[in-house]
């Protein structure tokens, strides 16, 4: 169990107990690891418009099995969710799921066209309670509109969450650039065009004194950029894929359009620098980058092909893999994958397993061997660049608010919300 050796834990109205005299449900849990419910600052569930790659439904039962409590749903369906009504339908489509709280994120701009700010007030005031706001998929590279958005949110203590991606510097980009887009003859991403927005963002967070979120950082560069800002007390946080803590650039000699994503699989540097930033907290969270696609949009050419990956299915054991060679435990997998991402969006009841909080729990065995198999998963999406690999971390059983939508890494039932209950009873 998380923490200092074995222990009991009690539930009791789907919050975490001192103890309990005389449970209805005993479950044996000697061998596995207890965490906090996962908490994911970034997926794409594709609802409303985008049904055919992804829907609330299928993508809270991925997350559900992945060990997630609670998943950010991004902005870019169709129609966007720039307005209160979108990102209540989203919310409401959550909760009619119940297999995850389900959190939906606001678009900065209108129909994310980087021209005007969206209903930010609205969507923050709606029964959604916004509270993170992103264009992900397109940047807010007009600076202006960028401080903009950055002094409106601040009135209600919201975030900005940055697609850092110069659009000039990477106009038909298919890879990232570098000795492997040479030889392949591909157009590149140069590091460079990441690196150049979180800069002049972090100049604008400090100069604003608001929060800015870095989502999905990928380079060495802008490692030290985020440390720089973090040393100065700039307001910043900052995200990592799994891919991007396991995936290089050299994976794209395939061709398999499985491993074209934005931003791009960069170099093993790049990967050594991310993990050594996740090891000593510049980068604050692994959020997955959830993004399932149909088979047409994956399954051709790689200059045709969509770029994206799924992960919340197997994000935790990626990481663990990935972290091996650090001093990098299940206490430092919590604070990435749960107690921070929880803190970062202000959801009091994820995060922490303590008396008095909401019973969101994930048990993990930590000694499976597990071949992951795209097939054998809840989401729509097959996209999954880890396919094949033979990990050793197995999600076992998720409560969400104590109730058991996952067992014996099964989906079980939905919490009872989806029936008109209540989170806590």
């Amino acid at each position: 169990m998380l923490g200092a050796g074995p222990r009991d834990l009690a539930i009791s109205g789907g919050r975490f107990v001192d103890a309990l005299s005389d449970p209805d449900v005993v479950i044996d849990a000697r061998g596995l690891v207890a965490l906090p419910g996962l908490v994911d600052l970034h997926t794409h569930l594709r609802e409303p418009g985008r049904e055919d790659a992804e829907t609330v439904l299928t993508g809270s039962q991925s997350a559900a099995r992945g060990g997630y409590t609670a998943v950010h749903a991004m902005a870019n369906t169709a129609p966007v969710a720039d307005t209160a009504g979108v990102v209540e339908q989203v919310w409401n489509l959550g909760r009619e799921a119940g297999w995850t709280e389900v959190v939906p994120i606001g678009a900065v701009t209108t129909g994310q066209q980087g021209t005007q700010l969206a209903e930010l007030g609205a969507m923050a005031r709606s029964a959604a309670g916004v509270r993170i706001f992103s264009d992900d998929g397109l940047c807010v590279a007009d600076p202006l509109l960028m401080r903009r958005a950055l002094e409106y949110v601040k009135t209600f203590d919201g975030i900005i969450a940055q697609h850092s991606q110069e659009p000039r510097l990477t106009e038909g980009a298919q890879m990232n650039e570098g000795a492997v887009s040479a030889e392949l003859g591909l157009p590149g991403w140069p590091a460079v065009a990441e690196e150049a927005i979180i800069a002049r963002d972090i100049l604008l967070a400090e100069h604003v004194g608001s929060r800015l979120h870095v989502c999905h950082l990928s380079t060495a560069g802008s490692v030290e950029l985020v440390r720089w800002a973090k040393s100065r007390g700039v307001r910043v946080t900052a995200e990592v894929t799994p891919h991007h803590l396991m995936l290089t650039d050299e994976l794209v000699r395939t061709y398999d359009p499985l491993y074209k994503v934005n931003p791009p699989l960069r170099t093993q540097a790049d990967v050594d620098a991310v993990r050594a930033g996740l090891a000593d907290g510049t980068i604050d969270v692994v959020g997955t980058d959830h993004a399932p696609h149909t088979s047409e949009h994956k399954c051709c050419e790689w200059t045709a092909a969509a770029m994206g990956m799924v992960g919340m299915e197997t994000a935790l054991a990626i990481v663990v893999e990935a972290m091996r060679d650090f001093d990098f435990d299940f206490a430092d997998v919590a604070r990435v994958m749960s107690t921070r991402p929880a803190e970062i969006s202000g959801l009091p009841e994820q995060g922490r397993i303590e008396t008095g909080r909401g019973a969101n729990l994930v048990l993990v065995d930590p000694e499976a061997e597990v071949r992951i198999d795209p097939a054998e998963h809840a989401t729509m999406g097959r996209n999954n660049p880890f396919t094949g690999f033979t990990v050793s971390t197995r999600i076992v059983d998720t409560f969400l608010y104590g109730h058991r939508v996952v067992a014996g890494s099964a989906l079980a039932d939905p919490h009872p919300i989806a029936r008109g209950g209540t989170w806590i009873a």
